[in-house]
């Protein structure tokens, strides 16, 4: 019986010639990731053992939650992190002026790459499977024996085959075919299941937009999310990934639990409503307008330079609703270099948009942009739950980046189409 992408890399990892779902192991592990907010308990956790780390050069520690710091105990909760890597000598430790958003930048500078296997203290750590890698989101005890052992353990999924076919629309983005998907399935749809994505579809999706599909898959209850290594993927982790890597590819016989099949021509730009991203409705079929108070582009989910290119496009020659104000995140210090270089900073910010220093900030309630009771928001951040992004009364809706630039430019949801 042959075996899918996700269960060849837990295999080789595992020291064993095949997996079947259900199978309890113990994993070697190729990356070890933390944030400003999982690292401390995992620190504490790790100091508990009484070793060295495995080894400093396959630990990730990214502060980028609630800093550059907003308060006294982000400061604090940074400095366990910072003494902790300049302790064990973490190569890839990120300091202020040369972070960014973990899961931008972790692919990005090639630390994670085709076959690799990469757990996180961070649910969103599945984003790495659009490079062809097994990557999870773990608690901070796992990520704290991790980090001494370079090991931890895995119940190996089922896995659901999303075919995708089709030409991808011009005005569609990875978002709405995420967001899409987990309106289909549901946001249990895929409980400690591997989303595999396959078919002639692949091809039509940026690697932006695989990151940002990856990125989404725990919003659909997925153990992770991944993708095949095709031209797309070799020509972005070419000259990046620096280690040796082997990618995977999926038998000819493997087994999935179910296909999901999506037509990317199909599809046209959605929204998903408060209070959860499998709450979701094309943008052409909301017949009373939608008032917003804010919107937000930028995060894990879409912060990427071809997301800014996307809005900048928009904004240029519009202004930000007068009612409205916008904040634009870029998700690394190259993203925002690259994009300041390009002009896209300068559209932001003549079109009346506040530009942050690269931050979750925002998308999990944390500082630059919470809202109060009964404001509206759109965001191309990964969640909308209830009080996500400040008060309980407020409300976040999904969505690309093209979608919330136009609605920033319209007052409510809209999609650029709208936009004179």
């Amino acid at each position: 019986m042959g075996m899918n992408m996700s269960e060849k890399i837990l295999a080789k990892h595992a020291g064993l010639p095949e997996v079947h779902p259900g199978q309890l192991i113990t994993c070697h592990l190729d990356m070890v990731l933390a944030n400003d907010i999982t690292a401390p308990p995992s620190i504490a956790k790790f100091e508990e053992i009484g070793r060295p780390v495995f080894d400093p050069e396959k630990i990730a520690l990214v502060p980028d939650h609630f800093q550059p710091a907003k308060d006294i105990k982000s400061a604090g909760l940074a400095k366990i992190v910072r003494d902790f890597a300049h302790k064990h000598k973490i190569v890839n430790y990120f300091e202020q002026g040369r972070v960014g958003i973990e899961h931008v930048i972790l692919p990005e500078k090639g630390l994670v790459g085709p076959g690799m296997l990469t757990i996180g203290a961070d649910s969103h750590t599945c984003t790495y499977g659009a490079v062809n890698g097994f990557s999870t989101g773990v608690g901070s005890t796992d990520l704290g024996m991790a980090m001494a052992t370079g090991k931890a353990w895995f119940k190996v999924p089922e896995a659901i085959n999303v075919h995708l076919t089709g030409k991808k629309p011009a005005n569609i983005t990875g978002k709405d075919v995420i967001l899409t998907l987990i309106g289909k399935i549901g946001v249990d749809g895929a409980l400690y299941q591997s989303l595999e994505f396959t078919g002639e579809g692949v091809a039509e999706l940026s690697m932006t937009d695989r990151l940002t599909i990856a990125n989404m898959a725990i919003e659909a209850g997925a153990k992770n999310g991944i993708f095949p290594y095709d031209a797309i993927t070799e020509a972005y982790v070419k000259g990046r990934v620096k280690k040796p890597y082997e990618p995977v590819e999926a038998d000819s016989d493997a087994v999935y639990a179910r296909t999901v099949e999506i037509d990317l021509s199909a599809l046209t730009p959605v929204v998903a409503f408060p209070h959860l991203p499998g709450n979701t409705k094309p943008v052409k079929d909301i017949e009373e307008p939608i008032a917003i108070d804010q919107v937000v582009i930028g995060s894990c989910t879409n912060g990427r330079l071809e997301d800014l290119a996307i809005a900048a496009k928009i904004f240029e020659g519009h202004v930000v609703h007068p009612r409205v104000r916008c904040i634009v995140i870029p998700g690394s210090q190259a993203v925002y270099k690259e994009a300041m270089h390009k002009g896209y900073i300068d559209t932001f910010i003549d079109a009346g948009c506040a530009v942050s220093t690269p931050t979750c900030g925002p998308c999990l309630g944390g500082y630059m942009g919470i809202m109060t009771a009964g404001e509206k928001c759109v965001s191309t951040t990964n969640r909308n739950f209830r009080g996500r992004m400040g008060h309980v009364d407020s409300e976040v809706y999904l969505a690309g980046p093209q979608t919330a630039a136009a609605s920033a430019i319209l007052g409510r949801i809209a999609v650029p189409e709208e936009v004179e």
